[in-house]
């Protein structure tokens, strides 16, 4: 534990509710008053502390997130990519948190609609189990985000059905991929394991929002062109 906390600066107190919440796993114990630690803990702890620092979520949200509940306060998309990284196998968790299709279609009416078309279209992946359908953290948010655009009046009555945007799927893939190559290009040999994984933690969500704002550029210089069309 001394050393656990050396390597997180994170006190033993607040690894141990960490552990109690289920947010990391159990440590092995060789002897009753002997506890041991491995990488898994390590990441976890920087998983969780990185979900704090930079989303403001403290460990109870995160803990209800695990359980597939919706976040109040959901802010940007890398925040479902680190809760999934904290139920992978890495941190001695089988199975990965799902949100129930029905919990969805509570709060969304056209969500299991628009579930199955967003899988149709490769976008995501429904899991059947007995008791109907569930979704991943992020496949869930997915749904949830369009039922809030549905929300704003983008419904199919005013044209605006889901397979709208089904390019966006070919479109993140080309960036990732490009993004996958410059990456690879340039840390090939020269950059350590952990430093690779520390400079994505941090440069990937940073890189989220630098795309949005260009894709709202973008946006705001077509409409204009659009409209100096229609001008007479």
């Amino acid at each position: 534990m001394r050393e656990l906390e050396d390597r997180t600066g994170v006190d033993r107190e607040v690894i141990r509710i960490m552990i109690r919440e289920g947010l990391l796993p159990e440590p092995i114990r060789p002897a009753r008053n002997a506890a041991e630690y491995d990488e898994s803990h390590v990441s976890g702890i920087a998983t969780i502390r990185h979900l704090q620092q930079t989303s403001r979520l403290t460990l109870k949200e995160i803990k209800a997130a695990l359980s597939g509940q919706s976040l109040e306060r959901p802010g940007p998309a890398s925040i479902y990519s680190h809760l999934e990284t904290l139920l992978s196998r890495s941190f001695g968790l089988e199975q990965p948190a799902t949100v129930s299709l029905q919990s969805l279609c509570e709060r969304y009416p056209r969500a299991e609609h628009d579930a199955h078309t967003f899988e149709s279209m490769g976008m995501l992946t429904l899991i059947r189990n007995e008791h109907g359908y569930s979704l991943s953290l992020t496949d869930a948010r997915l749904v949830e985000i369009w039922g809030k655009i549905r929300e704003a009046g983008f419904v199919e009555e005013q044209g605006f059905p889901p397979e709208n945007i089904s390019f966006y799927r070919e479109a993140a893939e080309l960036v990732a991929q490009h993004e996958t190559s410059i990456f690879f290009r340039g840390s090939d040999g020269a950059i350590g394991e952990e430093d690779a994984a520390r400079m994505l933690e941090t440069a990937l969500p940073l890189m989220l929002d630098f795309f949005g704002l260009l894709r709202i550029k973008a946006f705001m210089a077509s409409v204009h062109r659009s409209v100096k069309k229609e001008e007479p």
